[in-house]
């Protein structure tokens, strides 16, 4: 899947991602995700998008995102918004899709392979796009939840598809325990 000289950029849905360790019982260590993907070929970049809690004091996901900052992750934010639904609880947004499909294009001409973390199905344009471009696309999610994190069309329209699962004993820790802060601020990037 792939090649020891090719140039490799990571992009990374987080709150996709994140979603997609929690169904399977499983935590992400970034430093060895970026060390697994070094060893498999020239990562050039490692980019991470969520949406960030603005008029939080403490936003839970705060420290993973200043930790990776530091830690040689392009980190890619914006403010989540919140609003109130129709039964009156309390919801919030931040969808950063265009941002990646974005950051994904302009990288295109200068990367041979491109590791997509999501299982969004939304992304199936742009692999497509990337495709003919050139650009060899895998899509790292998981088929094993229920309801599996990952959309069919995505899977059959990316080059190679990586099972997270199979990923755990390489990138994987034990889960911390969840809190309702920590939940709350990574649902935002739904």
């Amino acid at each position: 899947m792939f090649y020891k000289d090719e140039r490799l950029a990571l992009f990374i849905d987080g709150s996709n991602l994140y979603a997609a360790a929690k169904s399977l019982g499983f935590d992400i260590d970034y430093k060895l995700l970026r060390a697994e993907f070094m060893r498999r070929g020239k990562l050039l970049r490692a980019f991470y998008y969520t949406a960030l809690l603005e008029n939080d004091e403490y936003s839970p996901i705060r420290p993973l995102v200043d930790w990776l900052n530091y830690n040689g992750f392009s980190m890619v934010t914006k403010p989540a918004k919140e609003y109130t639904d129709s039964q009156g609880r309390r919801k919030v947004k931040g969808n950063m899709d265009i941002e990646l499909a974005v950051d994904a294009m302009e990288l295109a001409p200068r990367v041979d392979h491109i590791v997509l973390f999501s299982g969004d199905g939304d992304f199936r344009p742009l692999i497509e796009s990337l495709q003919r471009q050139g650009v060899r696309v895998s899509v790292v999610s998981t088929i094993r939840s229920q309801p599996p994190m990952i959309s069919d069309e995505l899977r059959r329209q990316a080059d190679n598809f990586i099972e997270l699962e199979d990923l755990r004993d390489v990138i994987g820790r034990p889960p911390r325990e969840p809190s309702p802060d920590r939940e709350e601020a990574y649902a935002a990037g739904k």
